[in-house]
Order: C-alpha cells, then structure tokens, then sequence
C-alpha cells in the first residue's frame, strides 16, 4: 500500500493508534515493535477493540482487507506524519534542548491558545515514534502547532524536523545530558545545533536566548533569514528581570525600544524557569499577541508534570521535579533552592541517568554542592550517589536503593522543612513523596 492511498484511510477520522489498551475508534493501528513485543500479534485484537484498519508487516498475521501489509510499520508511520505536514497550512513551532523543553513548550501552549486555535505535543512524546504520533494528531482547525524534539544521538533532531517542518525553532540550553549516546558535550552541542541547521536551510526564524554562550556561538556559525533574542540584557528583542522567586516565580519583562515594563507572578518555582519565560514570550510576539494575553496566560498555567511543581504535604513543602534529571539541571535546582526563603531546607536527590563515562564525576559534583550549602538534610539515592558514601559520611545521608530510603523516611521523617526533590525519571521518586 503506497502512502497516498494509505492517506486517504487516515483522513476519514485523522486518528491512529498503537496500544491495544488505548484503541481510538475507527483509528488504523499501527502494529509497531518493541524490544519485547511485536505488535504484529495485536493487530486482530486492535480491530475488535474498535480499531477501522491495521497496518502490519508480517503477511502471517493478514486476515482480510482491513490489514495493511507494508514493508516496515515505523516507517510507514514516520512516512504518512511527513505526508500530512506538508499538507497542513500551518506554522509550527519546533523546541528542543538539555532542560526546559517541556516547560517551554507547556507555557507556549498556555499563551498561544489566548488567541489561537493551537495543538502541543502530548506528554513526553518527542522521540521518532512520538514526533510522528504528534504531527498526525494534528487536525485541520488548528491555527498553530507545538511541536517538542527530544534526541538521544546524533541525526535524530535533524530526522524529527524533516518530519515536523517547524518554521520557527528554540534550543532552551545545551547541557551534559545523554552523554552515552551523544559521546560529550560537543556531541550534544552537534545534536542540538541539528535544529538550528534546518532554519538556516529553510529560512525560518530562531528565537535565540543571547546571553547563552554556547547557543549564540552555535547561532553564530550559522546564517538565519529571521533571528528573534531573548535574555537579561536590554539589547535584545525581549528582555527580563527577577523579581521574587521564593518560592513561585515573580518576573518583569519589556520589548526592545519600550520603556514600559510587565510583571508577572507565576506558578513555576526557579529562576531557571524565567528563560523558558522569557522564550515564550519572544515566540508569542512573533505571532503578534498582546503583553496582556501574554501575562493572561503565563499566569494560569500551573504546572501538574512533576517539573518545577510545588506541592504542599501534611508536613513539608516539596519541590517536585522528579520527571527528569541530569547535570546542568540538578545543579540549577540546588542554586534555586538556596535563593529560596526558608528556616529548614532539604534536599532528597537521586541518580542522573545517561551520563557515561561522566557519571562518577558528575554525581560526585553534585553532593560537593550540596555540602556547600546550608541544609537541615542532605540525603542522596541510587547506586551511582552511593558510590561515593563512605567519602561524605558525616556530611549527607546515602542509601543504595528507594526502598532503603522509603525504610529510612518512615522511621525517621522530615518535618517542616522545604524539600527538593529531584532524580532521573527511572529512579521513581514519586515513590518517596507520600513519605515527606
């Protein structure tokens, strides 16, 4: 089956679906493989389940007309995303980098719908499979669309904006993440820079955090049609300034050659998060929205991804920020910590995961940090934190595994302190939040 006749299934619902547990409606379940899975077995139970089509590559499992038999089932996937973004009239927004991505592109999403019919990537679906699955969720009412790269090797930004097209991009910031797959930090700058590539080939616009000294030098080699700044000086196109972060984020922001200042209080904790802030808001005057549409919706989103997320328990307060981790962000959440104004602080940390051969001195920097800092309890999880526990006994608390600590929390709690937690998405910290 060829892609245009493939196409023209999709249009009658504009839906597809790949879990047999979720099945959409009259979707076309795409039968993809995993590591420990074949999707091509589920392909009869999908179209019970209510799926109209399936499209498979293993001719065992055709039973009739309703199967598609293709050569590889991702590929046709990622083929018929292409195919429906070039058919879609629309601006959209490409964003990735180390930190902030997803807050960024939640936050564009906020501000934009004030005026604009606008679709987001869902969730954390940003790699090959989840770029795909985003563009095609796109249907024809929307005006604009968001559309969040994440990457793990070299090429993959470079193959997600072959199929996403963005005519506007954002890097949020390069940092020592993914380092296995990316080999070192100037792998990450190349895997990243992959984005500033395709504006520079199809003359797109680049909003650019210019006090960022790797992305201005990564813009710099690079010639753009369009290049909008953002930052904290006045020289750029945006510019913004602190003024409380204890613990939600309080800003002012101004247009270049405009005296006239707004402010803002949010619902984000970290003055790291004023870059994403400020991102946006650049974005957003590119589409010509208001300073009060803006500030309308920077202040009514909350976040709810466990990213910057302040919760309050029967008895502490938790900063949780537990859905991802890695160098650059665990050490700007501890700097955000101590600028915040409490009696006790504390911090429960957990392993950064994906940094290779960095790992050992990327977590040994960590709990140097924290031991530089004024704290009521400094406690570290995972097998890479552990490692290095017998050099800081005295200092800070080190338990192997969350069930250890999970043990440790319920015989001895934290009380009325202000807590951050934070660790790699695999160490499931939100195991340990019903113990603070």
């Amino acid at each position: 089956m060829t892609i245009p006749e493939l196409y023209s299934y999709f249009l009658e619902n504009y839906k597809v679906s790949t879990d047999t547990r979720k099945i959409i409606p009259q979707s076309i379940f795409f039968a993809l493989k995993g590591a420990n899975f074949d999707g091509n077995q589920f392909a009869e139970q999908a179209l019970k389940s209510g799926a109209a089509h399936a499209v498979i590559d293993n001719p065992k499992y055709q039973k009739d007309e309703r199967f598609f038999l293709v050569e590889n089932v991702l590929k046709t996937l990622q083929d018929l995303a292409r195919y429906h973004r070039a058919r879609l009239n629309i601006p959209i927004i490409g964003v990735t980098g180390t930190n902030g991505k997803t807050t960024t592109k939640e936050l564009l999403y906020a501000v934009l719908k004030r005026k604009f019919n606008v679709y987001a990537t869902k969730g954390n679906l940003n790699n090959h499979i989840g770029v795909p699955l985003s563009i095609l969720d796109i249907t024809p009412d929307i005006e604009i669309a968001i559309i969040e790269m994440g990457a793990n090797h070299i090429k993959e930004i470079e193959f997600l904006c072959e199929i996403a097209q963005p005519a506007y991009g954002m890097i949020t910031n390069v940092g020592k993440a993914h380092l296995e797959g990316f080999g070192s930090f100037e792998g990450v700058k190349a895997a990243k820079g992959e984005l500033y590539d395709w504006l520079e080939k199809t003359q797109g616009t680049l909003i650019l955090q210019a006090d960022n000294a790797n992305l201005v030098s990564m813009a710099n080699t690079r010639k753009f049609k369009s290049v909008i700044t953002y930052g904290f000086s006045d020289a750029h196109d945006v510019t913004g300034k602190l003024v409380s972060g204890s613990p939600k984020l309080v800003m002012s922001w101004s247009e270049k050659n405009d005296e006239r200042a707004h402010l803002v209080e949010t619902n984000l904790t970290g003055a790291y998060n004023m870059e994403n802030i400020l991102g946006t808001i650049a974005t957003a005057l590119c589409f010509e929205l208001t300073p009060k549409l803006i500030n309308t919706g920077l202040a009514a989103y909350v976040p709810t991804n466990k990213r910057s997320q302040i919760i309050k328990t029967a008895n502490n307060t938790v900063i949780c920020d537990y859905y991802n981790a890695n160098a650059s962000s665990m050490s700007a959440a501890l700097e955000n910590l101590k600028s915040l104004d409490a009696k006790k602080k504390s911090i429960v940390l957990g392993d950064m995961f994906e940094l290779g051969k960095e790992a050992s001195s990327e977590h040994k920097k960590i709990i140097e940090q924290a031991i530089a800092m004024e704290l009521d309890k400094r406690i570290f999880v995972g097998t890479e934190f552990y490692r290095h526990h017998s050099s800081y006994i005295g200092d800070a608390i080190f338990y192997n595994t969350i069930e250890e600590a999970i043990d440790a929390l319920q015989k001895e709690p934290v009380n009325q302190s202000f807590i951050l937690l934070k660790a790699s998405r695999g160490m499931a910290f939100e195991k340990l939040l019903i113990y603070l």
